[in-house]
């Protein structure tokens, strides 16, 4: 797997050029991001547990579903972004 940051020096948009300033950029792999995030839809999701009912009667059951949604999806992301970190560190070391 080839990973390329490559990054334009230039942005033309329209009659505009944008340049960019050549910045290294934070070595930041977004694992706790994602972590974090996954975390906050499950901890939503079981702070809505104890109000199925009252989501239900009121047409809302949806955000319950919305928050499970979100945790599985972020536990997915994690495991994307663990994944991507051991390919850049694999690829810093050859």
């Amino acid at each position: 797997m080839e990973l390329r940051d490559e990054q334009p020096d230039r942005h033309e948009i329209g009659n505009r050029t944008f340049f960019v300033a050549d910045v290294e950029p934070l070595d930041v792999d977004g694992v706790r991001t994602v972590e974090v995030g996954t975390l906050l839809w499950l901890v939503a999701f079981v702070a809505l547990l104890p109000f199925y009912g009252s989501l239900e009667d009121d047409g809302r059951l949806w955000w319950l579903w919305t928050c499970l949604a979100g945790f599985g999806l972020g536990a997915f992301g994690v495991e994307y972004c663990r994944r991507r970190r051991k390919a850049r560190e694999a690829a810093r070391r050859h």
